[in-house]
């Protein structure tokens, strides 16, 4: 796990100390080495911060130049199938200087091209310089993941091309984009490749780019997509189970192979108990597991965590987390860069925190809800389109516009407002934040006419999303999977974990169980009637303590509208004056106000603090 920062030029020069200078804003994401290399024009220079993980030596050092001196990388992430690729191509005579994935990559391209991206099973975002030859043009080729662990920002103008694993390191004239601060109020997030400084984007997951060095022409081109839903005729839970089980536990194996010590984040929910299963059927060591906990607080069940760990026999660790935990926003501000409302990442960073104490990576359960239909709006919607079926849509659409009218807050207001394109489109039309009738209050005059039909973009953005699904839950995942999965979770956990160096791997994104889930497990066997998750909840029979309780949703939580009731919401009074000036001030004092008579605000609450938090850092103006 790394930072990588490059910077290519139409004309002029690399100046190689800023060059570094930017390069070395990601410290964090690579405490262990530092590199830099400018190619013989001096106009395309590629910079590297390094975490080691495997290979510790001096070998590992990035960029790497391949052994004829074309290709030059620079590599974040893991590939975790590099010792197969490695005896492949060392049987069609490639030979290898190191113990390194990087290497193996580099060598994959410089065999294959981009088709080696459909050999690697593994998290990345790279960047590869190919010198070029009598018949091929001199490239730089940028690549992220197919479900968008590693981040990868760049901005482009014709002239220029600047990338990096993190905002910060991208130069930029600190002007904030509308459009992006649309999508962050209505989802909490800035998705796909949008982001909240203009003129910078970020490459979507499962993407590469390619800058043709001679024309200057940059293209961005999809090189993998989610399978159709396509099952087997009849096919039953316990033989999808059989092979959910053998990828879980393949796929665990792969993360926990490297050269420094490894452990698991243990919430006691399904998805990170049966990664903690498989880890300890694959290891032949004790697995080390990490969990916060919430004491005296409803939100508090660590006694699960603990049931797990004690049935594997694991080294566990607790943190407790006090009601000052919003304190530790002071520690995280600087890693932030672009928003995101999403509170877990605070119990995200301190559990980091706390494992790094002990492990250099960490292994999670993100993505079983978008894989095995986890998320309790799935039945809730199902449930709700059975028993209002016999109403008209314009019924529907009436009382969800009614609702939007009631203050931010009051009870049942997004419930019925999210009725508003129908019971199966709740997840899209009832966010937590600001949906479009709050938009219209929070933004100034002059930014909803800038904006114009583009107010509603987060929510087709989200339908379109939907519409590729098959069924009604198909649809549903999907808009997970790619849209808050990768924009929200998996950017939290990134940024979270990287913040302290620490490595964080997702077995349940392994390809080939992405693929298993979407294209062979049928809807019924993801939800039926209330139950979710039928296929893990089978593993769980078999795997994980007959006490736990399987029917639980949870995660790292946080009560955030009591801590920030408590607070008197504190937080976002000292940083409001920091909010992009097309923030409606007098809507803010209005949640501040609601929030402290019993309102439900604290989600909205806390997006506009991180939204003053990241502007004061990015130096936005409107």
């Amino acid at each position: 796990m790394c930072g990588i920062y490059g910077l290519i030029q139409r004309d002029g020069g690399v100046d190689v100390m800023r060059l570094e200078r930017q390069r070395d804003l990601l410290t964090h994401r690579g405490p262990n080495d530092a590199g830099s290399w400018v190619g013989s024009n001096g106009r395309v220079g590629l910079a590297h911060r390094r975490l080691s993980i495997l290979d510790l030596t001096a070998a590992g050092h990035q960029p790497m130049t391949s052994q004829d001196g074309r290709f030059t990388i620079v590599f974040n992430g893991e590939i975790y199938n590099y010792r197969e690729l490695r005896v492949e191509l060392e049987k069609v005579g490639r030979v290898f200087n190191t113990g390194t994935d990087t290497e193996v990559l580099l060598d994959a391209y410089r065999a294959w091209g981009e088709g080696c991206l459909a050999r690697l099973n593994g998290m990345f975002a790279f960047a590869i310089h190919d010198a070029g030859n009598v018949s091929t043009p001199p490239t730089v080729f940028l690549a992220r993941d197919r479900a968008g662990k590693k981040p990868l920002y760049y901005a482009f103008d014709g002239r220029r091309l600047e990338f990096a694993s993190e905002l910060k390191a991208i130069s930029h004239r600190g002007v904030l984009s509308l459009d992006a601060l649309n999508f962050y109020l209505g989802l909490g997030y800035v998705p796909h490749d949008h982001c909240i400084v203009e003129g910078v984007k970020k490459l979507p997951p499962a993407h590469t780019a390619r800058l043709d060095l001679s024309t200057f022409e940059f293209r961005v081109h999809r090189y993998w997509s989610l399978p159709d839903n396509r099952p087997e005729f009849g096919v039953e839970g316990e033989s999808l189970a059989n092979e959910a089980g053998k990828l879980i536990e393949d796929a665990t194996r792969l993360r926990l192979e490297a050269d420094v010590p490894v452990g698991v984040l243990l919430s006691g929910g399904l998805d990170s108990s049966l990664v903690v299963a498989a880890a300890a059927h694959v290891s032949a060591e004790p697995v080390r597991t990490f969990t916060v906990t919430l004491p005296g607080s409803s939100l508090d069940e660590s006694i699960h965590a603990r049931q797990v760990a004690r049935y594997f026999g694991t080294e566990h660790h607790e943190l407790a987390l006090e009601s000052t935990g919003l304190n530790a926003l002071d520690d995280i501000a600087h890693f932030i860069d672009e928003p995101i409302a999403d509170s877990s990442l605070i119990p995200t960073y301190l559990v980091s925190r706390l494992t790094r104490q002990h492990v250099t990576v960490a292994v999670g359960g993100d993505g079983g809800d978008e894989l095995f239909g986890g998320y309790n709006d799935y039945p809730a919607s199902l449930a709700d389109q059975h028993r209002l079926s016999w109403l008209p849509q314009y019924a529907l659409a009436l009382a969800a516009h009614g609702a939007s009218l009631l203050p931010a807050g009051v009870r049942g207001r997004n419930r019925i407002a999210s009725l508003k394109g129908g019971p199966l489109q709740q997840m899209i039309w009832g966010r937590p934040y600001f949906d479009i009738a709050l938009r219209q209050r929070i933004l100034s005059r002059d930014a909803i006419a800038s904006l114009g039909t583009e107010l509603e973009a987060p929510e087709r953005f989200l339908l379109g999303l939907s519409e590729t699904g098959s069924d009604a839950v198909d649809g549903m995942t999907r808009t997970h999977f790619g849209s808050i999965l990768p924009d929200d979770f998996l950017v939290k956990v990134d940024r979270m974990s990287m913040a302290v160096s620490l490595e964080m791997r997702a077995p349940l994104l392994d390809y080939r169980l992405v693929e298993f889930a979407f294209g062979c497990i049928p809807s019924v066997w993801k939800v039926e009637g209330r139950e979710t998750r039928r296929v893990q909840k089978i593993l769980a029979s078999r795997w994980l303590p007959p006490e736990l309780d399987v029917q639980r949703k949870q995660g790292f939580s946080i009560p955030l509208n009591e801590w920030l009731r408590a607070s008197t919401g504190i937080e976002l009074k000292r940083v409001r004056s920091h909010l992009p000036s097309c923030i409606n001030q007098n809507e803010v004092d209005g949640l501040l106000s609601g929030h402290a008579k019993g309102r439900a605000n604290g989600g909205r609450l806390f997006a506009l603090l991180l939204l003053a938090m990241a502007s004061h850092n990015l130096g936005l103006g409107s």
